[in-house]
């Protein structure tokens, strides 16, 4: 597929997808929010991924916001579409592909930018990575997922703070409240990135998509995550994946998955 805002490449089974708008510090548009839809939905369907990294192109941003010009002059009606608009498009999409899908966060991840973050399965930032969420300086509240998603991530009061003063927090200070995983060098981010990747990979892909969405399933009104975790642990005893598996494990070799 071509894109004009995202670059997307496949190799050894991760599937990668760069933000490619560095002059505007990646920022999201509705353009590039279709093509990361179209490239994510792609890429969850091409059998020849098992895992999804998503970063920004250059050293200074992974997504740096919306572009603002977009909505500046939008009426109550058209703001609620876009929200609404983006979260199937995109955040919640992300969040409910059965593929992992890694955020790697190179420089700032503000507003729409951290929200794509907190979308993805989890997190890793370099070390000069800066996150926030800024919208009410702008006399606008997070819309793409940042007041469900950054309680969840880092608690209430924490998250309560972070959004009314619209400040950003440093690398460690994420990795210090648990809203990024791991935080390493810019020059090793995608490689440490990649690495994590190919330790997923030796796993069953059909028990990750069935663990992604159990673990999912606890922070959905009216769904009750124990059950969907009991359906979910049975369909696995179905595949090829649960055979192949216990039996390399009683055969004491390395197993090879399928995802059937």
């Amino acid at each position: 597929m071509n894109f004009e805002n995202i670059l997307v490449t496949i190799e050894n089974g991760i599937g990668q997808i760069t933000i490619n708008r560095s002059s505007k510090l990646n920022a999201l548009n509705v353009a590039t929010i279709q093509e990361l839809h179209d490239a994510f939905e792609s890429l969850e369907n091409n059998t020849d991924v098992r895992v999804i990294i998503i970063t920004g192109e250059g050293e200074k941003a992974f997504v740096a916001g919306a572009d603002i010009s977009e909505f500046a002059n939008f009426s109550v009606e058209e703001g609620a579409q876009m929200a609404a608009q983006g979260h199937e498009l995109l955040f919640d999409f992300v969040e409910n592909l059965k593929k992992p899908t890694i955020a790697a966060i190179n420089g700032f991840a503000l507003g729409g930018g951290l929200e794509l973050a907190m979308a993805c399965h989890f997190r890793i930032a370099s070390d000069n990575a800066k996150m926030g969420l800024p919208e009410v300086s702008l006399g606008v509240i997070p819309g793409y997922g940042g007041t469900q998603r950054l309680p969840q991530l880092i608690g209430k009061g924490r998250a309560m703070e972070m959004i009314m003063t619209a400040s950003m927090v440093s690398a460690e200070d994420a990795f210090r409240v648990g809203l990024v995983n791991h935080v390493v060098p810019q020059s090793e981010l995608l490689d440490f990135t990649k690495g994590i990747a190919t330790r997923i990979m030796r796993n069953s892909p059909f028990a990750i998509g069935r663990a992604i969405k159990s673990v999912n399933a606890n922070y959905k009104d009216g769904v009750n995550g124990y059950e969907t975790e009991i359906r979910n642990f049975g369909k696995c005893f179905a595949t090829e994946d649960f055979k192949e598996g216990t039996t390399a494990f009683l055969e004491k070799r390395k197993a090879e998955f399928s995802g059937k």
